[in-house]
């Protein structure tokens, strides 16, 4: 078999997403047939052994992918030593290594797209892509033509001016008001900042979809994998092939 970039065999084992393995290589943790390695180097995932920390990585497994609600509580990441609860924790009987694609705030819920397939999860994080994401988002008080505008807009957060999005109001009552946001962007608790820019107290925060993904009828907590449908609506928004054996 022909070499591949590191990155790329630690991706499409289901390790981790490649611009983790990109840091994971920079940080000295990725050895090669027992040597160290440095970014841009390859290997053939067939012949040579591959280790992080010492561990070896297996072979290209089947593609999975899964949706899950994420409850408010959980967090993302794959670790976390301060965190009592994690979304891999809500996975049982799933033999694959699968990882979150983006994140969503400890105390935010909803749909989150878990994967081993390395390229999908790049493609789906990628600006240049501009996924769209869906949320529901209550706040406390009514909101203002003035405010709605701001936040469709622009607004100036801590990493900067957020892209103008889409805004508006899904239902109001006395004392909330219960939004819309599609954004085609990522940037770290982007929502909530945005809200606390133009004085807005965000109440529950809930991602309904991802591109063409929705969340449906998911319960908190619950995960099913993805249909072929939506495997190939996906796959054909983000403009790439489909992926590797599907389990």
């Amino acid at each position: 078999m022909a070499k591949l970039r590191l990155q790329k065999i630690i991706a499409d084992s289901g390790y981790c997403s490649r611009r983790k393995a990109e840091q994971l290589i920079a940080e000295g943790a990725v050895k090669v047939n027992g040597r160290p390695v440095t970014l841009g180097d390859s290997a053939d995932p067939q012949a040579d052994i591959v280790t992080i920390y010492g561990e070896r990585i297996s072979a290209a497994e089947p593609m999975r992918y899964i949706k899950l609600y994420k409850p408010r509580g959980y967090v993302t990441t794959m670790s976390d030593e301060h965190a009592d609860k994690l979304v891999t924790d809500l996975l049982t009987g799933i033999e694959e290594r699968v990882y979150p694609v983006g994140r969503l705030d400890k105390n935010s819920e909803g749909l989150l797209i878990l994967t081993n397939d390395g390229r999908l999860a790049n493609a789906l994080m990628h600006p240049s892509h501009r996924v769209k994401k869906r949320y529901r988002v209550t706040v406390r008080g009514s909101v203002g033509e003035d405010k709605l505008l701001t936040l469709a807009s622009g607004v100036k957060i801590d990493s900067g001016v957020t892209l103008p999005c889409t805004v508006s109001i899904l239902t109001e009552e006395e004392k909330r008001t219960v939004l819309e946001f599609i954004i085609s962007e990522g940037k770290n608790r982007q929502i909530r900042k945005m809200c606390e820019a133009v004085k807005l107290e965000v109440v529950r925060l809930k991602r309904v979809s991802t591109a063409n993904i929705k969340l449906g009828m998911l319960k908190p907590g619950e995960w099913r994998d993805l249909t072929q449908e939506e495997l190939k609506g996906l796959f054909a928004q983000l403009d790439i092939s489909g992926g590797g054996k599907r389990k």
